[in-house]
């Protein structure tokens, strides 16, 4: 699974992902992209299945980017602990993913099996997306 190898704070802050994304709001580096439409917070397990739906889809064919990395960790108490005590420990690890973030990208396939292919990897997904093209400005 991903998660950092090192981080300054243990435990942080929830961050929000109401707005619009500030980043990461074109296709950089391959010719179609997946972009969310809404915001929220993607797990690590949900990036993961979405990129194994993308490496069985694209086989050797294809190049792939994830834009996205969890690093916001999410905690939890235990069950039964009694109110207090201070801030539970990290359970799992997270992404904030806004409106307008393109979350994955890829390269060197057809027009119809980079459209099947980035849908199949937004269904495995928390938020509503959309396949875009490079060059294609997005609509705020």
């Amino acid at each position: 699974m991903l998660e950092p190898k090192r981080v300054k704070h243990r435990k942080q802050h929830r961050t929000s992902y109401d707005g619009k994304a500030k980043g990461n709001k074109f296709v950089a580096f391959g010719d179609y992209g997946l972009m969310a439409t809404t915001g929220n917070w993607i797990t690590a397990k949900q990036i993961e299945a979405a990129r194994v739906v993308l490496a069985k889809c694209l086989e050797k064919t294809g190049k792939m980017w994830v834009r996205i990395f969890p690093q916001l960790p999410i905690t939890r108490k235990p069950l039964e602990v009694r109110m207090g005590s201070g801030k539970g420990n990290p359970e799992y690890w997270v992404a904030v993913v806004k409106a307008g973030t393109i979350m994955f990208e890829i390269a060197g396939v057809t027009d119809a099996v980079a459209k099947d292919t980035l849908r199949k990897a937004g269904d495995k997904l928390a938020v509503k997306t959309r396949v875009v093209k490079k060059g294609a400005l997005p609509h705020d």
